[in-house]
């Protein structure tokens, strides 16, 4: 099912089909890392029921991207992204209120996102959209090795 959610912008869950237009968007965006592989994280939120990614596309052609996940405790949101094309037009905050819609459908009490400390305008934006820096610290361990 798609909706609109911007004059010319239809949103869908995004299936196993769209991995390369969702990964390349990805990649336009600037969401991508040397040591994380959006392939192996776009085939893990597929295959799990408590994950989302979504795709906004106009004519056919990905416009954004967000995934969502919920732990059972608190949602996540990874790979907020708008192609360089759209941005500044609403998109990430229309997809960023379906990400907090589908998390409150599943009775999630609480989303939680990362951004990398000296990222400033990814801070601002989501400052606008009434997101507060939490008195918490983020420990992390490689597991794969890497």
């Amino acid at each position: 099912m798609s909706i609109s959610i911007l004059p010319q912008i239809m949103l869908r869950e995004a299936g196993p089909d769209d991995a390369a237009a969702v990964i390349g968007l990805w990649h336009a965006a600037g969401l991508t890392r040397p040591w994380n592989d959006p392939a192996s994280d776009y085939t893990l939120a597929m295959d799990n029921p408590a994950a989302c990614v979504f795709l906004a596309q106009m004519d056919g052609e990905p416009a954004g991207t967000i995934m969502v996940g919920y732990d059972g405790h608190r949602g996540w949101v990874y790979y907020l992204g708008v192609s360089p094309a759209f941005q500044r037009r609403g998109l990430g905050r229309a997809l960023m209120h379906e990400a907090e819609a589908w998390l409150a459908a599943r009775a999630c009490p609480k989303l939680m996102l990362m951004v990398r400390h000296d990222n400033l305008a990814t801070k601002a934006f989501y400052a606008a959209l009434g997101y507060e820096p939490q008195a918490v610290e983020t420990l992390g361990r490689r597991l794969d090795g890497r």
